[in-house]
């Protein structure tokens, strides 16, 4: 079973950039990553002009991409997290990281740049198992909780080593 863990943070807190360093960790050591990303406001689209773009536009209720080395399949119906989680862990994926979902039931790390974004851990429908965040704002942490610097990703990616 993959192991699940989630990054909960408001915008600009850092979450695809430590999900970005810890995927490249983890593939430099032949450990099979997948990210699911929330897109809460449904800004994602393909890219303009694109023929895949056209059949989404037409209203394909799903458009498959197929090359040498991806495919991508973009569906017009909604799947659930854990929907898309139970896929992906069929699919023999060792570990899911979550960018997003705030109010989830998955295990979260919660980040944050500036104590305004701190504000997190109190939107977090339970504890986080983790906080990132500059060393200076440790006080807005949770006791008890481990705590990573932002840039720290060996030692971030070392606990969740351990979590698997």
């Amino acid at each position: 079973m993959a192991a699940v863990i989630g990054f909960a943070g408001f915008s600009n807190s850092g979450k695809t950039r430590l999900i970005s360093r810890l995927v490249s960790y983890f593939t430099s050591i032949s450990i099979r990553c997948a990210v699911v990303k929330h897109d809460a406001h449904g800004h994602y689209t393909e890219a303009s002009g694109t023929d895949s773009a056209q059949f989404v536009e037409a209203g394909a209720a799903a458009t498959v991409i197929i090359s040498p080395n991806s495919s991508v399949i973009m569906h017009r119906e909604s799947f659930s997290l854990e929907m898309m989680l139970t896929r992906l862990q069929a699919e023999g994926f060792e570990l899911i990281l979550i960018e997003g979902f705030k109010k989830g039931n998955h295990e979260q790390v919660a980040l944050f740049r500036n104590k305004e974004q701190a504000d997190i851990l109190s939107e977090l429908n339970h504890l986080p198992i983790a906080v990132v965040a500059p060393e200076d704002l440790k006080a807005y942490s949770v006791a008890g909780v481990p705590f990573f610097e932002p840039d720290d990703v060996a030692s971030i990616a070392g606990w969740i080593r351990r979590r698997m």
